[in-house]
Parts: structure tokens; sequence; C-alpha cells
């Protein structure tokens, strides 16, 4: 075959409609990046195999790739795992991915080690996470344990502690309507949640400072709803039920005699 006319792509300055025609008279159009077209120094009059004509498809197939994954890559650090899904999503076949993935290493667009470090230390600066949640998040980026562990180096016990703490005091600050116990609980269970190890989880509890006046105000707001609920029953009947239930909400049974003192002398 060979090639009639090249012309340029109107809506793509970086790409060419290569015209060829071959031996039986039958047309056929190619678009081809311009690395492509200057690489096998293609022109008009030229010649080319059929060799040629599917080595130059493989080629423009994995230029175009390769671009794709340098505009995935302009937004931000991604690891190596991410840009595998991404062109896997844009169908481009395994083999392709494979060379342009070679191609990104070799220049240091992707680089595991160097993303997770950054990873790492922006999740530190800019969010509450524990580690437990980044170091998740690494693995599901495809990043492997060893780098994980070297990165996670840098968010120390000393900050875990620090933000643990943070999170205390912005419950503090959120909810007045918590015994002191049940308070403590609820925090556990959001630090575990959070991704903080049990040890941190343990230093910031001992964080949180006993309100009387809250405890108090607390123990009314789930008293008043309790008694709602109860007063129908007897006396015996009643107290027993309003006993178990604000027990059960982490109140003192002092405190909640005082209460149920209150609601005899009403």
């Amino acid at each position: 075959m060979w090639i009639e006319k090249i012309e340029v792509d109107r809506k793509n300055a970086e790409r060419f409609y290569v015209h060829f025609v071959k031996e039986d008279g039958e047309k056929q159009i190619m678009s081809v990046d311009q690395d492509v077209l200057i690489e096998y120094r293609l022109k008009k009059g030229m010649t080319v195999t059929e060799e040629q004509w599917m080595e130059m498809m493989k080629k423009d197939d994995e230029k175009q790739a390769y671009k794709m994954a340098l505009r995935f890559l302009a937004y931000r650090m991604r690891s190596k795992q991410e840009v595998v899904d991404y062109l896997k999503k844009k169908d481009i076949d395994v083999r392709t991915i494979e060379q342009v993935i070679a191609k990104l290493q070799q220049e240091r667009y992707i680089d595991d080690e160097q993303f997770a470090h950054a990873y790492v230390q922006t999740q530190v600066n800019t969010t509450m996470k524990g580690p437990y949640v980044i170091y998740k998040e690494l693995m599901d980026k495809g990043i492997s344990e060893d780098v994980i562990a070297q990165a996670m180096e840098r968010y120390t016990e000393d900050m875990q502690r620090d933000k643990a703490i943070k999170w205390v005091e912005k419950i503090n600050k959120q909810s007045k309507k918590r015994s002191h116990q049940e308070q403590k609980a609820y925090i556990a269970q959001l630090l575990h949640m959070k991704g903080f190890p049990s040890h941190i989880v343990e230093m910031a509890k001992q964080h949180m400072i006993a309100d009387d006046g809250a405890e108090w105000e607390a123990l009314v707001y789930y008293g008043e709803k309790a008694h709602r609920r109860y007063e129908k029953y007897d006396r015996y009947t009643y107290e027993q039920k309003m006993k178990q239930a604000l027990y059960r909400k982490g109140f003192s049974l002092s405190s909640i005699e005082k209460f149920l003192e209150k609601k005899r002398e009403e």
C-alpha cells in the first residue's frame, strides 16, 4: 500500500489522517499521533507494508494511552494501580497498559514510594483520620505493605494522640445529652471507627473531664423521657424501670436516686 495524502486533524493538531491506497485500489484512512508520523517519516507517495501498518497502529495505541495517562496524572499524584485501573476503564488492552506503565515509571511520573509518603503527609495535614484508615486507603490504591509501613512512620504517635484529643474536644462541644460514661463509650467507638489504635483511644479518653452540671442536665433530659414512658406503672415498678433505663445510659445509681427523689417530691 502507498500513502496518497496526509492531512492534519482539524479537531486535534497533534494528530494526522494518513490516506492509504491498497494494491487492489481500496482506500483506507488511519489517524496517527504526530510522534508516530515523525518516527516512521511518513510522507505522500511512501510505500508501507502490512507489518509496518500493524506496527504503527500499536505505536499509536501506546501514544494515545500514554497521553491519556499523563492527563490523568496532571491533576495530582497517582499510584501505579490507580493509573492501571484508569486505563482499563478506557478499554486499553493489557499489553499496552504494561508498556505505558513501564515508561511512566522510568520517567518517574509514577513512583509508589513517593506517592505513599506524599499521601500520608497530606492526610495528616488536612484530615482527622487515624492511621488504620490511611493504611487501608493506601492498600486500596495498590501500595505494597512494606512501602506503606515506611510511609506511615511520618504519622507519629504524638500526632495520633493530638488528633484523637481533638476528636474528644469536638465531640464534647457537640453533645450535652450523654452521661459521662456513655460519652466515653461513644468517643471510644468513634475513634476506633476513625482508625485510631486502642492505646491511643485510651490516652484520649483520659482527657475527658467530667462536668457535673452537664451530667445532671443529661440525666434530667433522659429521666423526663423515661418518666413519661413509665409513669403509668405502680410506684415500685415505675422506679425499677426508671433505674434500669437510666443506668443503661451510664448514670450512677446515686444520681438516679437523686432524680427519683425529686420526682417523689413533685
